[in-house]
């Protein structure tokens, strides 16, 4: 039943590109900058802001940089019982994963709440950020709490914010995939 419902899923392939426009070839990111992540449904633009989170938006913009995002797809989509968030951050390849898997950031203060729209790192503890991310669906503020520090936003995409999010939580993929499983085979393990 599974493949049945893979099969019928349509799955964001993003290929992150760094909007030209004050880039550096250091690894601060700049005070502000656009991501356009360009999907199987449309290209979704957004906006970084480095004074949010300088820590998480640096480690964005260096893996922006070094295209670790391209070909990366949504992974885990909860929507059930409420919309919550869409994740990705697992590199196609399982060497250039594994090379990320314990490069950890520390924990910026959360100056932003994970509201609809905003972008956070995934985490599993304190310190822990290192390439997951994942997109707020709805009012998500009680994750501030918990030190998930949004560093940007979905500003724009085929249509309105609103009609973006509600695009990628329709056509993403169902539930959640094992992220060890997923860790080990990169893109490989994800249906495609």
């Amino acid at each position: 039943m599974f493949q049945r419902c893979s099969a019928r899923m349509a799955l964001l392939v993003l290929a992150a590109a760094i909007v030209i426009g004050g880039c550096s070839t250091k690894d601060v990111a700049p005070a502000q900058f656009k991501v356009v992540l360009q999907t199987t449904r449309g290209d979704v633009t957004i906006d970084v802001t480095r004074a949010w989170s300088p820590r998480g938006a640096d480690r964005f913009y260096s893996l922006v940089k070094d295209g670790f995002y391209d070909g990366a797809r949504f992974f885990r989509v909860i929507r059930a019982p409420r919309p919550f968030m869409a994740q990705f951050g697992i590199n196609g390849d399982p060497k250039v994963t594994a090379k990320w898997a314990d490069a950890n950031i520390p924990d910026d203060p959360v100056t932003q709440h994970n509201t609809r729209g905003m972008i956070s790192f995934a985490t599993s503890g304190a310190n822990t950020r290192s390439t997951q991310l994942f997109i707020n669906y709805s009012d998500n503020s009680w994750l501030d709490a918990s030190g998930f520090s949004p560093f940007a936003v979905v500003s724009s995409g085929n249509g309105s914010r609103r009609s973006v999010l509600r695009r990628l939580r329709r056509r993403s993929a169902r539930g959640h995939r094992t992220r060890s499983g997923a860790h080990r085979k990169g893109g490989q393990r994800l249906p495609r």
